[in-house]
Order: C-alpha cells, then structure tokens, then sequence
C-alpha cells in the first residue's frame, strides 16, 4: 500500500480509505470504484440521513435524550466503527435538523439542542461585512509627521486606555518628547465618553504642545473625526496587533500598574488622584532624559512658546 502511496505522490492513509471505501484490498475494481467515485460525486445530493431511515431513527433517539450531535457522531463512529452506513457527521446532523433537508428529521427535535438558534454556520464563517468591527477614515502611523517619529518637537502624544475590573477605565496620554503624562477619567469605554474626554483635556493644553494624537485600533477611538474636528488634532492609528509602535504609552502604561494593579476597579477614583499620580510620575528623574524629569522637559518647552 506505501509502495502504491509513493508511486500516486499520495499519502498512504488516501489509498487505504480509496481501498475501503470500494470492497477491501482483494475486491477493489478500478473501472467499479471509478464509476462509484463519479456517483458519490453528483450534485445536489440527498442527505445521508434521508437516504438511511435506520440511521435516522437512530439519531433521533440519541437526540431525544438530550445529546449533542457532536456526541450522537461520536458515539456512532465508536459503536459501528467498521459500518459506514451507520455514521453520520455531526455537521450533517445540524444541516439536516436546520435545512430540514427532505424531513429526514423533525423540527422538534431543535427543541432538544442546547442552543435555540435560528440557523447553523459553522465556526469558520461569518456574518460580519468586510468593515464589520472597523474604524473608518483612519490614517496610518506611517504617514505621522518624522518630527514626531525622531522625537525632535513636542505636541506629539500617544494614548490608551487603562483597564480595571468592572468595565472601568482611564485614558492615559504620554507626550513622545518629554515623556509627559496626562491621565483622565473615563466614565464608559463608548467612542462618544472616550472623545469626550479627550476634547477636554485637549482644550487645557496650548495648541503649540498637542499637533497629533496616537492611538491603537480601538472601537473608543470609533469617533475620531469629531475629535480632530474640535481641537485641530490629527489623530494616527497603530497597525493592528502591533503595541511597541505606541512605545512610550505602553511602558507608562506599565509604570502605573504599580498605582493601580489588574483587577483593581477604577470607577471610583476622582481626577484628583489622577492628577496626584501624574504628577508623582511626571516628578520621576528618567534615564531616557539625562535623569531629568518630565515635567522639568515639559516646563522648558511650555517656557518656550510663552
């Protein structure tokens, strides 16, 4: 059988089931198994538990007692491994419970599935569109300005959002060059709060310190246009999946975990507390920056535009 696998460039479990399946090693007929193949081939074809009304009644029975189809396939392929005819896929067995194909078996046997749904698909499909899920209008990283990307001017931040137990959250904001760090409170992770309270704490910076915002592909950011709008922000977006292109943000990120630990709701805490760990951090000599501070950097260039 391996010799015949070789000589074909197949796998020798292929020609084992070819075998099988037409009569076994000494009833095997090429012309017989050919003719078979083209048959079994035909479109459309009846469902198999339309044709085998044993196997149909068999089924039921099993589902009747409550058993997924996934356990009724399982069961058969066990109880009756050398009877082909006594086997059905578990996937068969929703098409048909679904499709209802011929009335092979009855509808009220849905009642018995675990999930009531209305149709089956399978786990590989979707009905989600092509943009389902995506933000639109976005513009990419790689076209943000290179004074941002060198560092050599400021007004260019990176965000996200920090996440706690209970679905709460705080936005944090590091600006690239000095390392700076706003932090501000979000009441709900929906675009509208989210862009809410980034316009805010937009309005409080001098339009010189905030040019471009960047950010990763989150639904909160969904709104973005209505952002820019409001304050004369670009806003960039990171490539999917890719977190080290907003490097600074996520080892700030980092930073305040020792604040407020995984887990930990953040609901409750009043922006002056924010404000207070901000500047706790802001206040931290940082190797990055000759061990100054990023408030000493973020002074120098507030002195500058003055």
């Amino acid at each position: 059988m391996r010799t015949v696998a070789r000589a074909l460039g197949r796998a020798p479990s292929t020609v084992s089931r070819e075998i099988r399946r037409n009569g076994g090693w000494r009833a095997y007929r090429a012309s017989e198994a050919d003719a078979s193949a083209w048959q079994r081939a035909a479109r459309p074809k009846r469902c198999k538990l339309a044709q085998n009304r044993a196997l149909a009644r068999l089924v039921a029975e099993k589902l009747r007692l409550e058993w997924s189809p996934y356990q009724v396939a399982g069961w058969l392929k066990r109880t009756y491994p050398q009877d082909e005819t006594r086997q059905v896929s578990h996937e068969t067995i929703y098409r048909t419970l679904f499709i209802q194909a011929r009335g092979a078996l009855k509808k009220e046997l849905l009642e018995h599935l675990r999930r009531t749904r209305v149709m089956r698909r399978s786990r590989h499909h979707t009905q989600k569109t092509a943009d389902h899920g995506r933000i639109t209008d976005t513009v990419s990283i790689r076209e943000r300005p290179a004074e941002a990307e060198d560092r050599a001017v400021p007004g260019h931040w990176e965000g996200d959002l920090l996440f706690g137990s209970h679905n709460s959250q705080i936005a944090t904001l590091v600006e690239r060059k000095t390392r700076y760090l706003m932090l501000t409170r979000v009441a709900s992770k929906d675009t509208e709060t989210v862009i809410d309270a980034l316009i805010e704490q937009a309005q409080k910076l001098p339009r010189e310190l905030y040019k471009s915002l960047t950010w990763d592909r989150g639904k909160e950011m969904a709104d973005h246009r209505r952002f820019s709008l409001a304050t004369d922000v670009k806003v960039y977006f990171c490539d999917p999946q890719q977190p080290w292109q907003r490097g600074s943000n996520e080892n700030t990120n980092g930073l305040l975990r020792q604040y407020f630990p995984k887990g930990m709701d953040l609901s409750d805490i009043h922006q002056n507390k924010l404000n207070a760990i901000a500047r706790r951090l802001n206040e931290r000599p940082r190797k990055t920056l000759g061990f100054e501070t990023p408030a000493e950097r973020f002074g120098q260039c507030v002195a500058s535009i003055d």
